[in-house]
Order: structure tokens, then C-alpha cells, then sequence
């Protein structure tokens, strides 16, 4: 009887200190493996979608949601929530920046001892804003140099990417038409902190920059994509070779187009049968340069004036044959082809694409009637 009991006694020992190890492994798994935390919740103006693989998430502004004239709501939203969420280093490319919400996102970042560097467009560093960062003590250099530093793109933690034509400005965000794309992958994140390296560190602008972006081409769990800069990389070249590819369609939102190279091979698409519709910023009429509405027009393409008249159409865009999306900071011009800073990100994914041509129908149904 005492065997028994003791027997007993010590099957229940053995039990507890299995139970004990098994939970202590199970801590220990739970506190070594620690997932980046998700950006989420609702953007009242801002469309917004991920890809299959949530590896992309698109968004767009909106001029004539509710709150725009409150300037709530907007994917700065968005952004902010990412910055508050960095844990290592935040590079920060911007063309201008005077939004309080992204001033106070860097701001609280680096007084949490988030590592941030920033480079700005020279002509466009002396709104309170940004002194106030640099009064931070964050470091910002500008370009000084004759071209632009047209960059509008952020890296997080060497993990995570936002760009798009989205300035972080009160107008960017809350009255022009812009796209913000965010990209988490560390192949594409080391395309970008490469780039800002050379301009950041090396002080390398416009056509002193060295060619050779680490990986070009990236796939998101299968979702290809590109990465180019100029002028360095010479994006044109590419966007040639996709648009003289198109097959069935040709949309477009471009607030600047002078490239005719890019032009002229929409009209012989055109030509070949190939459906071609834009939407150009309104200020492309009234510019002083040629620009390629006219010839758009001429040629009998659908190609409209934007109805954003307090605002900007301030999209890069073009999708084609709505399964490749071209977009980013990049105007379709030849000096983001030869002396600004730019970047192009294009993305293989008709689910991307569908959601472009989305905001391309929204923009298009509000444009100015032929």
C-alpha cells in the first residue's frame, strides 16, 4: 500500500515538472519570437487595401471627404501610426514637410531613441515645421543643388517602405490627389537605404549619384516588383519597354507630362488599338512648356483635365493592361529623368492594379468634360 502511494506520489511529481518545463518553453518561444507590429485601423479619407500577401498596402487621399477641410482622416493617419510603431531607424527622404502630424511622429521617435535622419529639397527647409525638427536635434541635409530632391519616401526599421507622389504637407495630404504605397520587405527596404545612403552620407545628388540599386527586382510571396531611381538608373528606359508592351489599355494620372518619348509611344499603342485614357492636373493647359495634353488631344485620345480646382492631381501613375502599376515620386518629365532625385517602384499584381484603377475611375468621373 505505501509502494502504491508513493508510486502515486511521484507519477504526480513527474507530471508537474513536465507541465512547469512545457510552459516555461512555451514563454520562452513567446518572448524570443516577436512579430513587427501591424499598422491598421480605419482611414475615414483614405482608400486603402493589401495585396494577397499584405505585404502591399495601398492608399489614397481624398480632397472632398468630410473631415479633408479638418485635415483628419487622411493616410498621414496612417504613416504616423507606423512611426509611432519603429523601434530602430527612420530615414526620411521628403520633398517639403509642414504637417504637424508626421513633426510630432519624428519627433516623439527620436526622443525615444529611434536613430532618424532625414534629407529635404534645400528650397523647402525653412517652414517652422521643419525647424523645429532640426531644433530636435534630428538631423536633416539639404540637396543645395539645382535640381530637385523630389523624394517623397520613408524606411522603417530597414523593413518597411512608404512612397507614392504623397507630399507630407497640409496640401499633399488633405487637398491634392496623391497615392501612399507601403512595401514591408527587406529586399526593397535595402533598395531604398541605399539610396538615401548615398544622398545622406556622401552627399551624392541628382547626376552625381552612382548607379547599381542592390536588387532591382523583389518579390513580395510572389508579388513581383521593381525599384528604380534617377537619375542614376534612368526609370524611362523600363517605362518605355511596359508601355510599348500594352496590349489592351493604357490609364494614366499625371500631374506633370513632358517626356515625349513616353508619350508618343501611348499614341502608337494608340494606333495599334491599344484603349489609352489619362487624367492631367489642370495647370498642364496653362503651362508655359509643351506639354503632351495637347498632342493627347489632337491624336483623339480621352485624355481630361482634373477637377480638383482647389487642388492638385498630384498622381504618377500608369497601369497597363490593368495588371502592372508604375508609380512613386517620378514625374513624367525630363528632368526627373536627368538632374531631380526620384524613385519609381512597379508592381506586377492585377489586384493592385484593380485597386489603381479604382481611384483612376474616381479621379476620371470627377475630370474636367472634354
Amino acid at each position: 500500500m505505501q509502494k502504491l502511494r508513493y508510486a502515486r506520489s511521484r507519477s504526480i511529481i513527474t507530471i508537474l515538472i513536465i507541465t512547469l518545463i512545457l510552459c516555461s518553453c512555451v514563454q520562452t518561444l513567446t518572448e524570443v519570437s516577436v512579430p513587427l507590429p501591424a499598422v491598421s485601423g480605419p482611414v475615414p479619407t483614405a482608400t486603402s487595401t493589401g495585396t494577397p500577401t499584405d505585404r502591399i498596402q495601398i492608399y489614397f487621399t481624398d480632397p472632398t471627404a468630410v473631415h479633408a477641410t479638418d485635415y483628419e482622416g487622411g493616410p498621414d493617419e496612417i504613416l504616423v501610426a507606423a512611426l509611432d510603431q519603429a523601434r530602430l531607424s527612420i530615414d526620411v527622404a521628403a520633398y517639403s514637410l509642414n504637417l504637424w502630424s508626421i513633426r510630432d511622429a519624428l519627433i516623439n521617435a527620436h526622443k525615444r531613441g529611434v536613430v532618424l535622419r532625414m534629407v529635404m529639397e534645400s528650397d523647402d527647409m525653412d517652414n517652422q515645421e521643419v525647424q523645429q525638427i532640426m531644433d530636435a536635434g534630428i538631423p536633416i541635409i539639404g540637396d543645395g543643388q539645382p535640381g530637385l530632391m523630389h523624394n517623397k519616401f520613408i524606411v522603417i526599421d530597414r523593413l518597411d517602405v512608404w512612397t507614392g507622389s504623397m507630399n507630407y504637407t497640409t496640401s499633399g495630404v488633405y487637398k491634392d490627389n496623391n497615392n501612399l504605397i507601403h512595401i514591408h520587405s527587406s529586399q526593397v527596404a535595402e533598395d531604398y537605404s541605399n539610396e538615401f545612403n548615398q544622398i545622406f552620407t556622401y552627399h551624392l545628388f541628382g547626376p552625381k549619384k552612382i548607379a547599381g540599386t542592390p536588387g532591382p527586382k523583389a518579390s513580395m510571396d510572389g508579388t513581383p516588383a521593381e525599384i528604380y531611381f534617377s537619375p542614376e538608373d534612368k526609370p524611362v528606359i523600363r517605362i518605355l519597354e511596359l508601355v510599348q508592351g500594352a496590349q489592351e489599355s493604357i490609364n494614366f494620372l499625371a500631374y506633370s507630362f513632358t517626356s515625349n518619348d513616353i508619350g508618343d509611344a501611348m499614341m502608337e499603342r494608340a494606333k495599334a488599338g491599344v484603349v489609352v485614357a489619362g487624367v492631367m492636373d489642370d495647370g498642364q493647359e496653362k503651362s508655359t512648356k509643351v506639354t503632351e495634353y495637347d498632342p493627347f488631344k489632337q491624336a483623339g485620345l480621352d485624355v481630361r483635365l482634373d477637377g480638383n480646382l482647389d487642388g492638385l492631381m498630384h498622381d504618377k501613375v500608369i497601369i497597363i493592361d490593368q495588371k502592372i502599376v508604375i508609380t512613386g515620386s517620378y514625374n513624367f518629365t525630363a528632368a526627373a529623368e536627368t538632374t531631380n532625385d526620384e524613385n519609381l517602384v512597379i508592381i506586377f499584381s492585377p489586384q493592385v492594379a484593380a485597386k489603381y484603377m479604382q481611384e483612376f475611375q474616381r479621379v476620371y468621373d470627377q475630370a474636367q468634360q472634354p
